[in-house]
């Protein structure tokens, strides 16, 4: 399979090292090299050599695993063969399946130095394998996720107000696609970020992302809140107070979006398949679940998690850690590959 070729390689961040991230990296380069060409890990030596063993039968030997000094040495390397950058402190192995502050600390070393050589221009994009949120706590990380984390990295290296560095996350697969106004809160929280700047910006930030993408303009779908989408304020006036209204702001401003429609039947609307193009190209959601659960639900093995509004590529598979299949050599690369895919058509 032939992909587009970039002047950089891509770093892949090696995620917590208890879960399968590692383990799902291995089997990318053993299994699929000519996608994983160009690509290399920030990560641990030892925690990679960990995983390459995992992949090895009985009696095989284990997939090489070569220390690398630059971004620039990953093509050097035979295929079949993971070259890694040291980018964290060696800590030994931490155990499988477990939250620990050692495993934290490694995995938010591994997505800081990928977020600054990305904002150097040192690689061309990034692609993160999971991490453990209470394993970033535990290591006193202040921040909740990836998203967040890259925010504050991209705003600081910009010379921003983390204010002035709007990112909202996008989930995508090949029958759907859904950008959120609110990520890693509560649900109280993110019922009370429904406002209309931020549905203005969350319909801003998608266009000028899915422009660039899809290289028109996209239509946008936006979902209510409330079930029903309001029945016209029977079950509640967000659609009619504050979702309309940005709607109509972001018409006025020349994006196609149209909305807000009952949540329970706009991802049906938007969704492609057999063959046919949904009626929009994504579809904004309110919060965290509404977006991500229809995505989730056609297919964790082929959804991508992509950064909209960040001076960087970043992309990720859309499942979690998976503590408990780590260690087993059992995880599934498929989201990853299709994450490293998804980075390489936007890093064009």
């Amino acid at each position: 399979m032939k992909h587009p070729q970039l002047s950089r390689p891509i770093a892949i961040t090696m995620g917590d090292p208890a879960g399968i991230g590692p383990e799902i990296i291995a089997r990318a380069f053993l299994a699929y090299p000519a996608e994983v060409a160009g690509c290399f890990v920030a990560g641990d030596l030892a925690t990679l050599r960990r995983a390459a063993a995992l992949m090895a039968g009985p009696g095989e030997p284990s997939l090489p695993v070569a220390l690398i000094d630059s971004p620039g040495e990953a093509r050097q390397a035979p295929p079949r063969c993971v070259p890694v950058l040291q980018t964290t402190a060696a800590r030994g192995n931490v155990p499988f399946g477990q939250i620990s502050a050692a495993a934290g600390a490694m995995a938010a070393d591994c997505v800081v130095w990928a977020a600054d050589a990305t904002l150097r221009g040192d690689v061309a994009a990034m692609v993160t394998a999971p991490l453990h949120k209470e394993a970033l706590a535990a290591a006193g990380v202040d921040f909740p996720g990836h998203t967040e984390l890259l925010q504050a990295r991209a705003a600081r290296f910009s010379g921003v107000p983390l204010a002035d560095m709007p990112v909202r996350m996008m989930l995508a697969n090949d029958e759907l696609r859904t950008v959120l106004v609110s990520i890693h809160v509560s649900l109280r929280a993110a019922i009370e970020a429904v406002r209309f700047e931020t549905v203005l910006e969350t319909l801003r930030l998608t266009h000028a992302s899915l422009s660039r993408f899809l290289g028109r303009p996209p239509r946008i779908g936006v979902a209510g809140l409330n079930p029903h989408a309001g029945e016209g304020g029977l079950f509640g006036r967000e659609e009619i107070d504050i979702i309309a209204p940005a709607v109509a702001a972001a018409r006025a401003g020349g994006i196609d979006a149209h909305g807000p429609y009952a949540p329970d039947t706009v991802f049906m609307r938007a969704r492609s398949a057999g063959g046919q193009h949904g009626e929009f190209d994504v579809v904004v959601a309110m919060y965290h679940d509404q977006g991500l659960i229809p995505v989730k639900y056609l297919g964790m093995d082929r959804g991508v998690n992509v950064t909209l509004g960040l001076p960087l590529v970043r992309t990720s598979p859309d499942h979690g850690t998976a503590f408990d299949l780590a260690g087993t050599g059992r995880a599934d690369a498929a989201s990853l590959l299709a994450a490293i895919r998804m980075a390489r058509q936007l890093a064009r």
